[in-house]
């Protein structure tokens, strides 16, 4: 079954049974949903919505099914065609729009997609508006337009330029000190929309961009995911091109990872710590994080004597402890940076500019300046557990075993030793704990993990 239903929006593979992969019936019948709610909750009678694709295969057949499926409802659509997740993003409350839809099932492999729901000020829905909209699609309660209600279509062919003049206006991007440098950088853009965004800001920050994997076609020529394992072109071309470093995206570009000038990875989770070195060395405010990112933003933020705070995971989860602490930057360990001066949603084109001008200012190469954060290592494992076993119970004890230490259970239970920590967080879908660690060293991480693992069977 690769159907998921959730309070973000729906993904699935393409084709299939109805009900089990993501059809087209699935299609409509999510979108009927999305507008549905909006006409309930909104107290005017033309409503619009901004929709976008990045450019996964499936997207323009899925674009049209939720476009017709909205005029249908009688709701206005403008449609942006192949765009990015924080483009839409923005749009949203640039032209004044009742909420999005962002089509994209972001690192998941080209047989997926999904329909990633907004609201009015281009934000993710919360949660108690998701539960809304799918109980409205399980109970199939729409009430579709009258031929003369229908709603209009239109589409717009600027949205990339005015995300980025807003990126180019914002005074904590130094343009000119970029330019200055003219920096030399290759991207995989992993044949999705990066490659047509992002070249549009390097140029206009002075730097030549050697493209790899840049045709929004929708093949990705690799796992899209941006980890280690998987880019191993991009670290060779770095170094064969004397680049001065290389940037990866996802297939929506949401999350931004780097590969410094020696063709190493900078880390997925040091892309937020470098941008939050550069925002807490001139803003006064706190960094926000969830529960399973790097230790190392807290120390960043800490040397800058600031605040560091960790939200549950998910990136609406750090959005709201965001707002409520009034941060200055946030995002997460996989490369999500959220500016919120631009818009609170994960967005690698300010990563970028944000990230470039934070490079030219410190005059280092990309491996200096990886080299002057604390280094810590992270581990992932996860425990498979009987289905008669209690999951929720054995966490418990897992807290009461450790309450000497620092524990968090915001999300899971999060133990917080003196020189590193495990986050133990349980599936919603299988009998299954997840194992999150870090240490000073992989060795050590792996052994915290293994540790965990022994504890969890000794209290089963």
């Amino acid at each position: 079954m690769s159907l998921i239903k959730s309070i973000s929006g729906i993904r699935g593979t393409i084709g299939g049974k109805v009900g089990d992969n993501l059809t087209p019936l699935d299609v409509v019948k999510f979108a009927s949903a999305f507008g549905a709610w909006l006409q309930n909750n909104k107290n005017k009678k033309d409503l619009t919505l901004i929709i976008g694709r990045d450019a996964r295969i499936s997207g323009s057949m899925v674009n049209s099914l939720v476009t017709a499926t909205l005029q249908g409802l009688g709701i206005n659509v403008i449609d942006l065609g192949l765009s990015t997740t924080p483009t839409v993003e923005v749009m949203v409350p640039e032209l004044n729009a009742d909420g999005g839809i962002i089509l994209t099932a972001s690192h998941n492999p080209k047989q997926w997609n999904a329909l990633k729901l907004l609201n009015e000020k281009g934000e993710f829905i919360s949660g108690e508006n998701g539960a809304e909209v799918l109980a409205l699609a399980e109970n199939e309660n729409f009430n579709y337009a009258e031929v003369d209600d229908l709603g209009k279509y239109e589409t717009r062919g600027d949205a990339f330029d005015i995300h980025i003049q807003k990126i180019l206006d914002l005074p904590i991007v130094d343009a000119e000190a970029i330019k200055a440098k003219k920096y030399k950088i290759v991207l995989d853009a992993v044949n999705s929309t990066g490659g047509i965004a992002i070249p549009i800001l390097l140029e206009k920050l002075g730097c030549e961009t050697i493209k790899l994997y840049c045709e929004p076609n929708g093949h990705f020529p690799h796992n899209p995911e941006p980890l280690k394992e998987h880019l191993g072109d991009i670290c060779e071309l770095v170094t064969k091109e004397n680049a001065d470093f290389g940037v990866v995206v996802d297939p929506d570009v949401d999350r931004l990872a780097l590969i410094d000038e020696k063709g190493e990875m900078f880390g997925e989770e040091y892309t937020l710590v470098a941008v939050a070195d550069y925002l807490l060395k001139n803003k006064n405010g706190a960094a926000i994080s969830n529960l399973s990112s790097s230790r190392a933003l807290r120390d960043v933020a800490q040397s800058h004597n600031s605040e560091y705070f960790a939200s549950a995971v998910g990136e609406v989860n750090v959005v709201n402890l965001m707002k409520e602490k009034n941060a200055v930057i946030g995002g997460e360990g996989n490369g999500g940076i959220i500016y919120p001066d631009l818009h609170y949603g994960r967005d690698s084109l300010v990563g970028i500019a944000l990230f470039l001008t934070h490079l030219a200012k410190e005059n280092k190469t990309v491996s200096e300046l990886r080299a002057g954060y604390p280094s810590y290592f992270m581990g992932k494992k996860k425990i498979e557990l009987t289905p008669g076993i209690n999951v929720d119970d054995l966490l418990t004890k897992m807290e009461k075993e450790y309450q000497n230490e620092e524990v968090s259970t915001l999300d899971g239970v999060k133990i917080d030793f003196e020189n590193n920590w495990v986050h133990l967080r349980k599936s919603n879908t299988e009998p299954i704990i997840r194992i999150y660690t870090e240490a000073r060293t992989q060795e050590e991480a792996d052994k915290l993990g293994d540790d965990m693992i022994a504890k969890i069977n000794s209290l089963i």
